[in-house]
């Protein structure tokens, strides 16, 4: 193998870890913090990609002018929209499945499909691909046989925006630190005057925005379908447990070598293969690592 085609598998598996990325970060500190199994983190994740694509319609019947900026307004709406959601499922549902993980991981996989059925009926039962802005169109020519698409170069540039601001919020603001505290000790945190329930919601909520921000990024690489979200929810439960669901930093680089395996082994094994090659070395370190490969000691009452 030559070294142009090793530059192109290494970023093509730049292009999955950021998907991934996106998706685990979400999922770590939901389940991190709350130990709350969230099947329908992928639907999530289609929601935002709905919402990226109404954006580029609206702006292209309304406002062409200002078309090139749409991915943009995109993102910022689709982590709202789906904060807003996740939220509102927080406080409608969730919360009233704590410490009931079973009861949790079958309700939420029951709203998974509700959400899928919604996506048929009332956007489209067909995929739907959303129209690329022009500057993010084209390649950036490395060397005469390697060619990365901007597209993908402006994604992996969000991927690692999106985790050094959510890392600096958990570890530089009042709210991450109030997340933290609850992480490591509810029972203390309460007693501290910290409002578990408030943090709970606004924990499980900007999880499911950072789906949406991952949902908005998945437009740039694929069409987007009722069951898009589904492709990546078991890659995304493996990132969370490989990592270790304590650990921010175990989550990206978890992602980062799932994503890489992903991309080597596809190039010389089958697809299936390949997933079944990953899952056999992922149950090899879970058998000597049952906690993640980067997991952190902390306590729990």
């Amino acid at each position: 193998m030559n070294l142009d085609m090793m530059a192109m598998q290494a970023f093509t598996g730049l292009s999955v870890f950021t998907i991934l990325t996106l998706m685990a970060l979400g999922l770590a500190i939901v389940f991190g913090l709350m130990g709350v199994i969230n099947m329908a983190h992928g639907e999530l994740m289609a929601m935002g990609a709905y919402t990226t694509y109404f954006t580029s319609l609206f702006f292209a019947s309304y406002l062409p002018s200002l078309f090139g900026i749409y991915f943009l307004v995109g993102i910022v709406l689709a982590f709202f929209v789906t904060f807003i959601f996740g939220w509102a499922l927080e406080r409608g549902l969730i919360r009233f499945l704590y410490k009931r993980p079973l009861d949790t991981m079958l309700a939420t996989w029951g709203l998974s499909l509700i959400l899928q059925q919604l996506f048929r009926q009332f956007i489209n039962a067909k995929e739907v691909e959303v129209t690329t802005v022009s500057w993010l169109k084209g390649a950036w020519q490395v060397t005469e046989n390697v060619s990365l698409p901007l597209s993908r170069i402006f994604i992996i540039v969000l991927a690692v925006v999106t985790a050094a601001a959510v890392y600096a919020f958990l570890y530089r603001t009042r709210w991450g630190l109030r997340i933290r505290a609850v992480t490591q000790n509810r029972a203390m945190a309460g007693a501290a005057g910290i409002n578990t329930e408030r943090v709970d919601a606004f924990t499980f909520a900007l999880g499911c925005g950072l789906a949406g921000i991952a949902g908005s990024s998945f437009t740039m690489l694929a069409s987007t379908g009722p069951t898009t979200g589904q492709a990546y929810i078991v890659d995304t439960f493996i990132v969370v447990v490989f990592g270790g669901v304590e650990s921010l930093l175990g989550t990206i680089a978890s992602a980062f070598m799932i994503g890489q395996m992903q991309a080597w082994f596809e190039y010389s094994m089958s697809g299936s293969m390949a997933r079944a090659g990953i899952l056999l070395l992922v149950i090899v370190v879970l058998y000597f690592r049952p906690n993640g490969l980067f997991a952190t000691k902390v306590r729990r009452a």
